[in-house]
């Protein structure tokens, strides 16, 4: 009997992050992937969004395996919240299994919980008496991977993240050979990402930094500071290598960075001799020409660290820019964290240092342009093809690459789906269809999953617009003010301008609350809303801002 082939997108589709792929062949489920998106300032407070995951916990018997590709957090941190409602075992190199531990810690977690089976980035092994295939892919993180797994109808085949790479550092280099071999069987469905379908040609060489900087960094007279992703990998050893030949220390900024290059060379991703390495606290001994700083953090918190330094905000005050330092900016935006990102390069400006702001088309990411998808097209010949990981735009300029091939895929089986909705394969054919699969997503704040509402982000946003209290005193027996009113503003408007406000506000305030006392029947709580409504009309018509608006009524006999 042949299998029957469901794919659903928890997250990953028309959005930056969030990847997220549900594989269910005859009933058996297999989770591709599962990371966050980072927040942006839309979501005040917010540390991680990740997807919401109910048909999952729904089904958590039939879950066979998470399958992770690669180490970054928006591919593979979310399991860090699914693990506990949805337990299975999860297969990874071992590099992706650290930093997932790392992620683990950081959110005050137990790394110990997860299952792990640790994979060879390529390596055949099998899952639920179904061959899987890991292929080695070239991506800026190390031992990152494609995979593909058996059906009855042929392989489903995820690209991971890859680019057509064979001149990269070894463990970064495109296992071409294993691909081939993988073509030797029928692909059935080949899904594949799309941040740079619209990027003509190839990606390489264009994710490499040395070419870029090394010529900065050698003539350097001050300290050079160089600011990467933590997941970066594949710079970060670019920046290590050219510390070596310009004869610089390599001195990390902070102690998330120090733990970060202690991992990486403990799982050998990096070699640093120990000539070529100081600690911080060894910062003002070392002449200033000699030292290499490397500041490593994951997406917003890496432009933080940037802002922060940039302003003398920072921690640690034996490190202050001036101007004979040069500020290598090696981590390009993400479409979603450009706000951030602007502001700590312009505050960087400011300081006087040598600033070296690398765009996102002088420094690509490793992820798949035209050829590079073409190349992978060409290989595996699918007979279904979806687009994965990116907006709507990036998903479409992916579909018409592929209809531009001329091997047999056109708009009856190549799909672009939404987050929700699922891809059905069987023996009749390929189809597209709403089972109405509960997704969406889940706010990460603090130590709290779920639990921020859009009730709380709107009154997140309101306290940035700064907050009014007022308050006085009922008698209830009475039905009449007996204290107040007091009227307090802050981080509203200048105390000057405030005075308008205020006896405006006040005589709002107190007649309304007379109003309210006048009548019949009244509660503390109608009252409340009366004086909420009525207060933030005028305050919105007067300032144009909506601050938080508290009403404090206080009842005596």
């Amino acid at each position: 009997m042949n299998d029957t082939i469901r794919l659903i997108s928890l997250g990953g589709l028309d959005e930056d992050g969030k990847n997220c792929v549900l594989l269910d062949i005859s009933g058996d489920l297999f989770v591709v992937g599962c990371g966050v998106r980072y927040p942006d300032r839309t979501l005040p407070g917010i540390d991680y969004v990740i997807p919401r995951h109910d048909y999952l916990i729904e089904r958590k018997d039939d879950v066979k395996a998470y399958f992770l590709l690669q180490g970054d957090e928006d591919d593979m941190a979310a399991i860090a919240y699914f693990y506990q409602d949805v337990p299975a075992p999860v297969y990874a190199s071992r590099f992706t299994i650290e930093m997932l531990k790392t992620f683990t810690r950081s959110r005050k977690m137990d790394p110990e919980m997860y299952d792990f089976h640790e994979v060879p980035p390529s390596s055949t092994f099998k899952v639920a008496g179904r061959k899987v295939v890991y292929f080695h892919t070239a991506h800026n993180i190390a031992d990152s991977s494609g995979m593909a797994i058996s059906t009855s109808l042929g392989n489903v085949v995820f690209s991971g993240d890859f680019v057509v790479e064979n001149n990269a550092k070894p463990g970064f280099q495109q296992d071409m050979a294993a691909i081939a071999k993988l073509a030797e069987e029928p692909t059935l469905a080949l899904l594949s990402e799309s941040k740079f379908a619209d990027h003509p040609g190839y990606t390489a060489p264009n994710y490499k930094l040395a070419p870029l900087v090394e010529r900065d960094i050698k003539d350097a007279k001050g300290r050079v500071f160089v600011a990467l992703f933590a997941s970066n990998t594949y710079n970060i050893s670019e920046a290590v290598a050219m510390a070596v030949s310009s004869r610089k220390k390599i001195i990390p900024y902070d102690k998330e960075t120090a733990e970060t290059l202690k991992t990486l060379s403990t799982l050998s991703v990096l070699t640093i001799p120990k000539e070529n390495f100081a600690p911080l606290d060894d910062i003002l001994r070392i002449k200033d020409s000699d030292e290499m700083i490397m500041m490593l953090a994951a997406g917003p918190d890496l432009y933080n660290k940037i802002g922060l330094l940039a302003a003398r905000q920072n921690e640690d005050k034996r490190i202050v820019l001036d101007a004979s330092d040069t500020f290598v900016v090696a981590c390009p935006a993400n479409d979603n964290t450009e706000i951030e990102f602007t502001d700590a390069v312009d505050e960087l400006y400011r300081t006087g240092a040598h600033v070296i702001n690398l765009s996102k088309k002088q420094l690509r990411k490793m992820h798949a342009s035209e050829e590079d998808l073409k190349m992978m097209l060409s290989l595996l010949k699918p007979k279904y093809y979806i687009p994965l990981k990116g907006f709507f735009k990036d998903l479409l300029n992916n579909a018409e690459v592929a209809l531009s091939m001329g091997i047999k895929l056109n708009h009856s089986n190549v799909f672009l789906p939404e987050n929700g909705l699922t891809v059905i394969i069987d023996e009749k054919g390929g189809r597209l269809i709403n089972e109405d699969i509960p997704h969406g997503d889940l706010m990460i704040d603090g130590m709290g999953v779920g639990d921020v509402g859009a009730k709380v982000l709107s009154d997140r946003e309101k306290l940035a617009e700064g907050v009014v209290v007022l308050a006085l005193t009922i008698s209830k027996s009475k039905r009449r003010i007996v204290a107040g009113p007091d009227v307090q503003m802050r981080g509203f408007v200048y105390v000057k301008d405030a005075e308008s406000i205020i006896r405006e506000v006040s005589r709002i305030f107190v007649s309304t609350v007379e109003e309210c006392l006048a009548s019949e029947e009244y509660s503390i709580e109608s009252i409340k809303q009366t004086v909420y409504e009525k207060s933030l009309r005028s305050i919105r018509r007067s300032t144009g801002k909506e601050p938080m608006v508290l009403p404090l009524l206080i009842e005596v006999a």
